[in-house]
């Protein structure tokens, strides 16, 4: 069956066209348009932490989904609704986008991978992560408050001589709050708040402010869960790959401005050459995981 040979194919990791006899694998016909191999191939493909043995059930769905499109498609163009304007604007807004993410992904390809000294170097420089890696049992307290309230907040938490006597403060004056607790490796912790959560001991409590108000988080308890360097050299390999490409990206991002003739217009934009966004660099330099930047402790569960 041809479903069972893209099956195959996709699962053997294969991303290059297969042609039999010089002619693309046909796997259907919709009203004489064909679909092959190479367009459920791509579907599948994008379909994380497929299992061998979800492969041809998952071929088959895939299958019915396209021939399904293709229906719709070819309705749409008897109706002639590519030259709507709004489809036509979408349509023009997926091509700009899909251009731009090529040119950016090899412009990425300049990165260069990590070497073994660097893997090291970041392992030994972010002991919070790794050696020194830590299993976090928090409590979290968000409180409603105005921007003037919170230095008061602040003032109370530390005065408390317990968080129950805060908690007490928060109900008598009325002060709205919800509570909740939660289990957080290092590596589930913001990068940059890692380091205060890794020189707290049991017990303490520190307060950031939020849009609403403020937040309080108590170390209920904590205990170690080291990661060794050969368990987080993947993890750490790919986290620099991806910074390193971010930074290829935002370099040539600033080398198109400086070349570019850029005028703004508008009452509401300065006239001048933006700043590269980083949120473009981020996006195109993503190993499409949805991953945080903070290596993942190299697999090894809390």
């Amino acid at each position: 069956m041809l479903i069972a040979a893209c099956t195959a194919f996709v699962m053997a990791g294969c991303g290059d066209k297969k042609k039999v006899n010089g002619a693309t694998q046909v796997v259907a016909k919709v009203n004489n348009e064909e679909i092959t191999v190479e367009q459920i191939s791509m579907a599948l493909q994008q379909q994380r932490g497929l299992k061998p043995d979800q492969a041809e059930v998952a071929s088959k769905q895939v299958l019915e989904r396209l021939i399904d499109q293709e229906l719709a498609v070819q309705k749409a163009a008897e109706l002639r609704l590519d030259r709507e304007p709004r489809v036509m604007q979408q349509l023009e807004a997926a091509r700009r986008e899909l251009l731009s993410r090529a040119y950016l992904e090899r412009a990425a390809d300049a990165a260069g991978k990590p070497t073994p000294e660097d893997v090291a170097s970041y392992y030994e420089a972010t002991p919070a992560l790794f050696k020194e890696r830590r299993i976090y049992n928090l409590q979290e307290i968000a409180i409603e408050a105005r921007p003037e309230d919170i230095a008061r907040l602040r003032t109370k938490l530390e005065e408390a001589k317990s968080i129950s006597e805060f908690v007490d403060y928060l109900k008598a004056n009325e002060i709205r709050f919800s509570a909740s607790q939660a289990v957080r490796a290092a590596e589930q912790l913001p990068l940059p708040s890692l380091s205060t959560f890794a020189a707290m001991k049991d017990g303490q409590a520190v307060l950031t402010v939020t849009p609403n108000g403020a937040q309080v988080i108590v170390l209920a308890g904590s205990h170690s869960r080291p990661v060794t360097m050969e368990q987080a050299t993947p993890a750490i390999e790919q986290f620099l790959l991806n910074e390193r490409k971010r930074e290829v990206i935002a370099k040539d991002l600033k080398k198109l401005r400086d070349a570019a003739n850029i005028e703004y217009a508008g009452n509401d934009v300065v006239s001048g050459k933006a700043p590269v966004s980083d949120a473009s660099a981020s996006a195109s330099a993503s190993d499409g995981t949805g991953a945080s930047p903070v290596p993942k402790g190299g697999g090894v569960k809390p």
